[in-house]
């Protein structure tokens, strides 16, 4: 089924899965990829990740792991806006992981494409922000927030829970005039969630997918990779390539990952295997 994304400058037929590579200026990464603010390296890197074959660049200038300490708004700012500035013509969007409506405005006003919110626009003036330019959006479920989020997660039922809030936070964005072509869901694989909770989320995922919604999934080196493997963040290639063709498998229309050579390279076998 053919499915496209409406994403700033670019239309993405999102009826094959999308790979979203990450460019990370934080200065605590989880998973030891963090350029601290290292601009030179980051425009380096996400050319890198367009030649690995991402077909968007997701970037980020504070990290929203477990514990993680808030980056000031200016300060993410000015980590963001000169990599947004030597990325800006290099043919793939460019998407920007942040919360903070006051980034939001500046990376949008610097040729960003598409807004990566973990908060899904919950704070203040996001929404029409976002609304107001021609933007993609990517809304993502999370329990509590990242400095307490993994303290004692607990839910009723954790795949109507997520897919409740995110239906909730779709008509919110819906009704402040992003359209529907413009979104994508993320369940938060990690924020706020037990590794019991993830597998159901990823046994279960396909009953979160929305016709017309491309729903995108992060796993890359994540902890839970880690609980099932007993590997360390830099070695859960592995591990976060099945975990995605799983997701894929699924529904996912878009998987945001560290290691795009070796997720295209999968994605390529699967799809052969789909068309055969």
């Amino acid at each position: 089924m053919t499915q496209y994304f409406h994403c700033g400058r670019y239309v993405l037929n999102a009826g094959r899965p999308l790979i979203m590579g990450i460019v990370n200026l934080s200065d605590d990464s989880f998973s030891g990829d963090g350029l601290h603010g290292n601009v030179a390296a980051a425009i380096a890197k996400g050319r890198r990740l367009m030649e690995d074959g991402a077909h968007i660049l997701d970037i980020g200038a504070e990290s929203s792991r477990p514990g993680a300490t808030p980056v000031p708004a200016q300060e993410e700012i000015d980590r963001l806006l000169p990599v947004i500035d030597g990325l800006r013509d290099c043919g793939v969007p460019l998407s920007v992981d942040t919360v903070k409506p006051q980034v939001m405005r500046a990376v949008l006003a610097a040729g960003a494409d598409m807004i990566n919110d973990i908060n899904a626009l919950r704070a203040p003036g996001a929404l029409e922000i976002v609304a107001a330019s021609q933007a993609g959006v990517c809304l993502m479920h999370m329990q509590g927030d990242p400095g307490t989020m993994q303290d004692d997660p607990r839910y009723r039922d954790v795949l109507a829970e997520v897919a409740d809030f995110l239906a909730g936070r779709v008509a919110a964005a819906e009704a402040a005039g992003i359209s529907l072509s413009r979104i994508a869901v993320d369940p938060g694989f990690g924020f706020g969630k037990t590794l019991a909770h993830n597998i159901e989320l990823l046994r279960r995922l396909g009953e979160l997918v929305v016709p017309g919604l491309p729903l995108l999934v992060g796993l890359s080196r994540k902890s839970l990779l880690g609980l099932l493997t007993g590997r360390a963040a830099s070695e859960r290639v592995y591990a976060g390539v099945a975990a995605h063709v799983l997701a894929v498998q699924r529904g996912a229309r878009m998987v945001r990952v560290h290691d795009v050579a070796a997720m295209g390279d999968a994605l390529a076998v699967l799809q052969a295997v789909e068309d055969y």
